[in-house]
């Protein structure tokens, strides 16, 4: 059954275009099955869209029925779904990582935007700065196929007194002895959204020979902090509502999407006890959410 929503919406440009007893326009939500998340994601945006606005909730076995109502998609599993239903529904992607979407978003400009759920590489790799100040050099693990993820961060480190290096493992029989080669280059290891080497099978062994040699590890996400990385970046789920607000209500105004965006907010998570073992002073989470903020804005101003 179909349920519908009513939600608060502070766009008081969009509003005030509304007649008295005009039918409020309606936005679908196509959840990703898990309800708390769902219910979470929902809750979340009820604070950013209001009474001009109807969410229409879909199940798996809907689909939307008038063209040109957008479709906010939770997860990549059902953006694929929703997008395969039907190639021109306007969708908004929520908790998809900028690598999965990008291409999507490239080939229906207007069409396809989303909210990064990842953390720029520049960030998570500014964390480790900001934890080992005197580090200088940054190694990175990657497979044939995942290099490219690595370039724009290596054009950007410069500008930071950072450098960095790929070193290509595309087999289980390499990993080990390619991350021994890695970890004797940088002071730290950054750990990108490659599936294909961070993934429940390898991380243990990865977090084990780095902390051996006394080296930590940074990103790629927050679950992997519980999992013994010292730290990394992520964007707040609030963060992310509020984003999907502003790139809603463009929709609104203009009738397509602005490109897809990272929230303009982002937090970090840090391990203490890694930390501890290895006999590292952690700055406040909230001191290096700050730092990062304030180095990162500097150098933006420094470059206009």
């Amino acid at each position: 059954m179909v349920l519908a929503l009513m939600f608060l919406l502070p766009w008081s440009s969009f509003a005030s275009g509304q007649s008295g007893g005009a039918t409020p326009p309606n936005i679908y939500i196509a959840g990703s099955g898990n309800t708390s998340l769902d219910q979470h994601v929902t809750r979340l945006l009820r604070e950013q869209i209001g009474d001009s606005v109807e969410l229409v909730f879909i199940q798996n076995d809907q689909t939307p029925v008038m063209s040109g109502i957008p479709v906010i998609t939770i997860g990549p599993a059902t953006f694929t779904r929703i997008r395969q239903i039907n190639r021109n529904t306007p969708i908004l992607a929520l908790l998809v990582e900028r690598k999965f979407i990008q291409g999507y978003a490239n080939r229906t400009p207007g069409q396809v935007s989303a909210v990064y759920y990842d953390v720029p590489l520049l960030r998570q790799a500014l964390t480790g700065k900001a934890i080992l100040p005197q580090s200088k050099r940054i190694a990175l693990l990657a497979s044939t196929e995942s290099v490219e993820i690595y370039e724009d961060l290596l054009d950007q480190l410069a500008e930071y007194n950072l450098e960095a290096r790929v070193f290509v493992t595309d087999s289980d029989d390499q990993l080990i002895p390619t991350l021994v080669r890695a970890l004797n280059y940088g002071d730290f290891l950054l750990a990108g959204s490659d599936d294909a080497i961070y993934n429940p099978r390898n991380i243990k062994h990865i977090l084990l020979t780095a902390y051996r040699r006394n080296r930590i590890v940074i990103g790629p996400s927050q679950a992997y902090v519980k999992a013994g990385v010292l730290a990394s970046g992520y964007a707040p789920f609030p963060a992310m509502a509020a984003k999907a607000g502003e790139l809603l209500q463009t929709y609104f105004e203009t009738g397509t999407f602005p490109e897809p965006a990272y929230p303009n907010e982002f937090r970090v998570e840090v391990n203490e006890q890694v930390a501890r073992s290895l006999n590292i002073p952690l700055p406040s989470r909230d001191w290096i959410s700050q730092y990062l903020d304030d180095l990162m804005q500097s150098n933006q101003e420094d470059s206009q």
